[in-house]
């Protein structure tokens, strides 16, 4: 299954890029196809771009019988105790919960607010004069419509609103530079998806990170410790210079990352003509590896690395109205769903955590157990990796309780 939680090359020209029809059917016949993971992991590559020779071969067509691996297709289910926000002796983390029945501006900036002052404001991440990258989650490209009668940005596709609404807050706290960053599918995306809008009244400024610019080139920055698979990423060297880093999400579900919030919308930092294996591949096909039986090994510990490397002050996930049973139309068992909550965090394994656990997922479970069922869970990696904690017993949460939010999501796999 190629999933399209990441981004094509930079498109700064004037005709917006879209996927073609074709490209949408294989994706959704791969996506039929339902295959599962079968365990193996490659051995480790060298730094830097992926070296595999493109080729002009299809991709292998997914298997219909499972893996070698059993695949655990019930869930794990989240302790109703933990759940219930039963109060530990001592906690490591917090993390906020707000709800909104829609996109209202007000009631979004209130929300958001409301969050912040929750965690105790964000003075502690932006100083005076700071400079602050918001990452947005903008993915599969304008050749992709959300569920009838709603736009990519109420399904799919991080909403503006909850962007413009953090980056006032932001303002406020002093930044004196705002970027709105992510590496596009085109730059169209930005502009139809109401980017351009917000950026222009917060006076921020949008950046493909296809694209070195407004820098020369690219830079490589290696990953603290060295990686599972990298020893170091090709970044835009804004990601570098700023002050303070922010992951703003959409709350979903994921085909090989079993789910998609803080964590894994690091995906879109790198520029994807350097992690492919193709020019024709519209996704980071080298994070993927040889064949779909690697992607649930790889992605998640990949997941991870670029959080080590760039790492998060801020999540902020948008769970007003989104979508279950995977992460975009692409997907065969995608369809709307309508939480009404918000999520935020300073500790973004925890956010992700309470995110998950909100989905009616338990955020420790182990690989190839729902929501997990293609592979690792890189919650529980990251939280190893000592990036945050993953267990609802050591995360204080303010605002509305888990519970109260609690809309159990269909997962990512076809036929369920």
């Amino acid at each position: 299954m190629k999933t399209h939680e990441e981004q094509p090359r930079a498109a700064n020209t004037a005709m917006p890029r879209r996927i073609s029809r074709r490209r949408f059917l294989e994706l959704a016949t791969a996506a039929a196809g339902g295959m599962l993971i079968s365990g193996c992991l490659p051995e480790p590559t060298a730094w830097g771009p992926s070296e595999a020779v493109p080729t002009d071969a299809p991709a292998a067509a997914p298997t219909a019988d499972p893996p070698t691996a059993a695949v655990q297709l019930t869930s794990t289910p989240v302790a109703e105790a933990a759940v219930a926000q039963s109060v530990p002796s001592g906690f490591s983390s917090k993390v906020a919960i707000a709800t909104a029945r829609d996109y209202d501006r007000t009631g979004i900036y209130n929300a958001v607010r409301d969050m912040l002052d929750n965690l105790g404001g964000i003075g502690d991440i932006v100083k005076p004069g700071a400079r602050v990258a918001i990452k947005t989650n903008l993915t599969g490209g304008l050749g992709n419509n959300g569920p009838p009668g709603l736009s990519p940005m109420e399904s799919f596709v991080t909403h503006p609103e909850v962007v413009r609404a953090l980056g006032a807050l932001v303002r406020d706290a002093g930044a004196s530079d705002v970027y709105i960053v992510e590496a596009v599918y085109q730059w169209g995306s930005y502009t139809e998806w109401g980017y351009e809008e917000i950026a222009q009244e917060l006076g921020a400024t949008l950046i493909d990170l296809n694209s070195p610019a407004p820098y020369d080139d690219f830079t490589q920055v290696a990953i603290p410790g060295g990686g599972a698979l990298y020893d170091a990423f090709t970044l835009n060297p804004l990601l570098q210079d700023i002050d303070a880093f922010m992951s703003v999400s959409k709350m979903k579900c994921h085909w090989v990352a079993g789910v998609t919030h803080t964590l894994k919308n690091l995906f879109g930092l790198v520029p994807l003509q350097f992690y492919r294996q193709s020019a024709r591949d519209t996704y980071r096909s080298g994070f993927h590896g040889p064949s779909d039986d690697t992607a649930g090994q790889r992605v998640p510990e990949i997941i991870v690395d670029l959080n080590k490397t760039r790492p998060i002050h801020l999540g902020l996930i948008d769970g007003v109205l989104t979508t279950e049973g995977g992460e975009g139309p692409w997907i065969q068992t995608f369809g709307p769903i309508a939480p009404g909550v918000l999520f935020a965090g300073k500790d973004p394994v925890a956010t992700d955590a309470v995110a998950t656990a909100a989905q009616g997922f338990d955020p420790t479970a182990p690989a190839f157990a729902v929501p997990f069922v293609r592979g690792k869970n890189h919650i529980a990696i990251a939280a190893a990796a000592g990036l945050g904690t993953n267990r609802l017993d050591e995360i204080e949460v303010l605002g509305t309780s888990i519970a109260d939010v609690r809309r159990d999501f269909k997962p990512c796999v076809v036929g369920m």
